[in-house]
């Protein structure tokens, strides 16, 4: 019996198949070049994006985020099957590249991975058994997927079809290409056994072990028939997936690392309408915003691009959740979509139309809380909130503003604050304070730190005794501290992700002038939005910002504050974590510290909390904003305190504070839950 002939040197009908070997590859890298220039182009006449900085820390979050695919596992069993997949697929990159080469050069090897040589003993078992795992990986996610599904998975109506079919078949063809070169390795060790008796080693309970056992009772000239056609299904579906990648939502296996590497380092802050360029330059810009798809960022455009599909972030999103217009995944489906329709394989680029009525609808838009969910969850670095501030910013310049956020915003124009109150009466609530007066840092008076209030702390009643209670806990502590009094304008934070720049920019520019006369050398302030605002959106201003909590958390640390045990050992105690002081700004633990210190306290987590907590609904000017909804965001999570055991939320953060008290009332738990603010609950308890 004959050894088995390599494809290499097989003739078919007097045909050289090595022909075929070259043919293959060179069509497929041909096609895939083409098509990858075709969607290289929209990124090319995208707006700028300055991703370029900081590289090592790039490098990190492609390591940790991208290689070591940190952010799986939150998704346990999808989690797990696409790392074995993904793994999987590296262990066997080079070995699907090398049988390229094997089908010119029969005995091709790299240096030390030779088939007798201990490295490449060594490499073909680690890839025979990933080739097993990521067969077994992909039927099990094929069955989940085209069986079971779960419900992150389904497509609304009115967004389409669902991409089921096309997940399946992407799964069936990784699974023909394990199963053909563990049939193309097996057919030739069978062979050589038959023919000469030698034996070699395959690792056992693999596809490759199990075909070589099969193939030990297989005559010759099956064998090396099964030996040609595995190679060549091999090779011609490793090049057809090679150009089916960028034709849909697999396109993230090409792009996933580049988006990582790229995505965003800092959070909590938001992008400028464009980058290098001064108020002044913003201000005569003749269109702001994005109002046509090639006024996105190439950045943005490579989201679309990367987007797998797998309904993470719409999973997460509170806007969804409650049945709000908006979910995030068809945001970035449909604009992938988009892209795909105005810049076709084949035929002339598409003049692009509004992106708002054609591609997306302006309910959808507005009904983003800013909460950042969507981007913590997303596995690939996929980013939302600035594409929705750079629309909403878009139909703000065209004056297409929803009518309930109108006189806001014109009474933030004109009184710094959204409430319409006199600026004046900004410090109205210091005249409490006669006997021991509450500093106004004007320049002349100063104090080591500035409190900023901002406005919903300032003026509504309800929001002055978490304004009150920080007073009293600053004291205690010791800290010499003043506030901007009338000078002080609100942070800007809800403005600026409302879409509304120039008005953002005056009263940032104002706040931060202010803020420098004052003197002070630190700022503290109880509303995570003007902490966010301060910390992120405030450049050059040159002063460390600290939430309250630091402060308290601190003081009890270094004994400057002490706690007496809790009043009423009966309550149960659940911390609701602010999308701006938990997400975007990390804040997670220091408050969690502070009410444990309280002695006797009795506390419970809630399941989602930390960087999983659920958005009351307070960010981007949405206590003004009605939108259409199945159930308040705020009522849903006072179901979710409870279903913790809990009869007290506390939050650190004056909005949540309003919808909290809110949806106690629409729940009709008045007198089974209740809701304080984080200070008020530890200047009560302060000795």
């Amino acid at each position: 019996m004959e050894p088995i002939i390599a494809p290499a040197h097989y003739s078919f009908f007097g045909i050289p198949l090595v022909l075929l070997s070259i043919a293959i590859p060179l069509t497929g890298i041909g096609l895939w070049v083409y098509i990858m220039a075709k969607r290289v182009a929209p990124l090319m006449r995208a707006r700028n994006d300055e991703r370029f900085d900081n590289i090592p820390q790039r490098v990190i979050s492609v390591i940790k985020i991208w290689l070591l695919q940190w952010r799986q596992p939150r998704y346990m069993m999808a989690g797990v099957l696409h790392i074995v997949i993904f793994f999987g697929f590296l262990s066997l990159a080079l070995r699907s590249s090398l049988l390229v080469f094997i089908g010119v050069v029969p005995d091709f090897a790299l240096p030390g991975l030779g088939d007798d040589q201990i490295g490449g003993i060594i490499y073909n078992t680690i890839k025979d058994y990933a080739g097993t795992f990521v067969f077994f990986a992909c039927v099990i996610a094929a069955i989940r997927r085209g069986i079971f599904r779960p419900e992150r998975y389904e497509v609304p109506e009115r967004f389409g079809k669902n991409h089921n079919a096309e997940a399946v078949f992407v799964l069936m063809i990784i699974c023909t290409l394990m199963i053909s070169e563990s049939m193309f390795d097996s057919s030739a060790i069978a062979a050589a056994s038959l023919a000469h008796g030698e034996s070699h080693f395959v690792a056992p309970g693999t596809l490759a072990w199990f075909f070589h056992n099969i193939f030990m009772t297989t005559p010759a000239n099956t064998l090396q028939t099964i030996h040609i056609a595995s190679y060549y299904v091999h090779d011609f579906t490793f090049f057809f997936f090679l150009c089916f990648l960028p034709l849909g939502k697999h396109f993230h296996v090409i792009t996933s690392l580049f988006n990582v590497f790229f995505m965003r380092l800092r959070r909590g802050n938001i992008k400028p309408p464009e980058y290098g360029l001064t108020d002044e330059e913003i201000e005569n810009l003749d269109s702001i915003g994005v109002k046509k798809l090639e006024d996105f960022t190439w950045k943005h455009i490579l989201d679309f691009y990367t987007c797998a599909d797998c309904g993470r972030c719409s999973d997460n999103c509170p806007a969804a959740t409650v049945g709000r217009p908006l979910s995030p995944r068809f945001i970035t489906i449909r604009g992938r979509d988009a892209v795909f329709k105005n810049y076709p394989l084949n035929g002339e680029i598409l003049k692009s139309g509004n992106v708002i009525g054609d591609i997306f609808e302006a309910d959808e838009v507005w009904s983003c809380t800013t909460c950042g969910a969507c981007e913590q969850e997303c596995p690939i670095g996929i980013e939302y909130i600035d594409k929705m501030v750079d629309m909403r910013r878009g139909m703000v310049d065209n004056g297409e503003v929803p009518q309930t956020l109108q006189k806001p915003l014109q009474q933030l124009s004109k009184k710094g604050n959204a409430w319409g109150k006199a600026p004046k009466k900004r410090d109205a609530w210091t005249k409490a304070y006669e006997d021991e007066p509450i500093k106004i840092l004007d320049g002349e008076t100063t104090a080591d730190t500035l409190f900023f209030v901002d406005s919903i702390s300032s003026y509504d009643d309800r929001m002055l005794q978490i304004t009150n209670a920080t007073v009293r806990i600053l004291r205690k502590a010791g800290i010499d501290f003043g506030i901007l009094g009338p000078n002080e304008k609100d942070s800007g934070n809800e403005v600026l992700r409302f879409g509304e720049e120039l008005l953002y920019r005056d009263l940032r520019n104002h706040n931060i002038e202010m803020i420098k006369q004052s003197g002070a050398k630190r700022i503290v302030t109880a509303d995570p939005h003007a902490y966010n605002a301060l910390k992120n959106d405030y450049p050059d201003l040159g002063i460390p910002v600290e939430h309250i909590s630091h402060v308290v958390a601190r003081c009890i640390k270094t004994g400057a504050l002490k706690l007496n045990p809790v009043e009423d050992k009966s309550k149960v105690f659940t911390y609701h974590d602010p999308c701006y002081l938990g997400r975007h700004n990390g804040v997670y633990e220091e408050p969690r510290e502070a009410i444990s210190s309280i002695p006797d306290l009795k506390t419970s987590e809630m399941i989602r909390s930390r960087d999983r907590s659920f958005c009351c609904s307070g960010g981007g000017l949405m206590l003004f904003y009605e939108p259409e909804e199945e159930e308040r965001m705020g009522v849903l999570r006072v179901k979710m305190a409870a279903k913790a055991g809990a009869n007290v939320i506390v939050t650190a953060c004056p909005f949540c504070m309003v919808n909290m008290e809110d949806a106690i009332k629409v729940a009709n738990m008045e007198g089974k839950m209740e809701a304080i603010d984080f200070v008020e609950l530890m200047e009560k308890h302060i000795a």
